[in-house]
């Protein structure tokens, strides 16, 4: 017996049909009318489950979860983000597991972007 991934990622909005448009125009995920997509990960995509200490500082103590979304050619990204006025929530960071960038939805939900 084994898990095969996560399932699905599922949060209480405050504007439903705002962090759609939202989602859809900064990160491309289109959903459908139940508010929802199906996201199908190429062979080199990871999913990291991991926990945080509660006093961590990684991401808004107030807020529990954090989305991570891994994405290829981040300069691609950076470069879309500073069209659409999306702006990073601190300086990009490289390091042994990647690069990283932080940016909030509409709702105040830190999203990091992170390239292997």
């Amino acid at each position: 017996m084994r898990i095969k991934g996560f399932g699905g990622i599922f949060w209480r909005a405050q504007d439903a049909q705002t962090l759609k448009n939202w989602y859809n125009e900064v990160l491309g995920i289109s959903m459908g009318d139940w508010n929802g997509t199906i996201v199908k990960p190429d062979a080199d995509n990871e999913t990291i489950f991991s926990l945080f200490r509660q006093e961590s500082e990684y991401f808004p103590k107030e807020q529990s979860v954090m989305l991570n979304f891994q994405v290829e050619n981040m300069n691609e990204w950076l470069e879309h983000f500073n069209k659409l006025g999306v702006t990073l929530l601190k300086e990009p960071e490289v390091s042994e597991y990647g690069t990283f960038v932080w940016i909030a939805d509409p709702e105040g939900r830190w999203i990091e972007i992170w390239e292997k």
